[in-house]
């Protein structure tokens, strides 16, 4: 099957480049503004904003969509880690080696959502080539599942969105449900 081809304009590339201007932002609003905008000239850039704003901490639980998808896994009792980082469970947003880090990232909060492998096991242990390795949800991962807590109430959070960074007192939010930008 041969890929279709058209003819790049002007137009395609002004578009292009805003959008790459606004996940450079110091502020997720830019992205948010894009989105209100025609963007019909790149058909498929309204769904790729829309995935990426879900990857900001969600209003209730803090987590992005991956992280909860990654949750979600290990609560449908998949407990193998290359299970849960398998590239064919995530969103377009994700690799099986993002899904590693984040994995591990979830994993090593003062108060993590989820326990990775033995805790007896020193951190040159843990990597995803042990069969003993197991993912288990832990009382905050539960919690966080049926959205009774927001993770960063129990842990710091010092992250990159795009050009946005992410802290505790300077959080930017995403109501998936209302499709809407909560500031901090």
């Amino acid at each position: 099957m041969e890929a279709a081809s058209f003819k790049v304009t002007d137009n395609h590339l002004v578009t292009a480049s805003r959008a790459w201007r606004a996940y450079q932002a110091e502020t997720p609003e830019s992205c948010f503004d894009l989105l209100m905008t025609d963007l019909m000239i790149l058909p498929r850039l309204r769904s790729a904003l829309i995935a990426v704003l879900e990857e900001l901490p969600d209003r209730g639980t803090g987590l992005g969509a991956s992280e909860m998808d990654l949750l979600d896994f290990v609560n449908e009792g998949h407990t193998d880690p290359r299970i849960v980082c398998e590239a064919r469970w995530l969103r377009d947003v994700f690799d099986g080696s993002d899904a590693q880090d984040a994995l591990i990232e979830l994993g090593e909060y003062s108060v993590p959502p989820v326990l990775l492998g033995d805790p007896a096991f020193d951190n040159e242990d843990r990597y995803f080539g042990r069969s003993e390795w197991k993912v288990t949800l832990t009382e905050l991962g539960r919690s966080l599942l049926a959205r009774e807590a927001d993770m960063w109430r129990h842990n710091p959070i010092k992250r990159w969105w795009g050009g946005t960074e992410l802290t505790n007192d300077r959080l930017w939010r995403w109501d998936r449900e209302n499709r809407l930008l909560v500031a901090p």
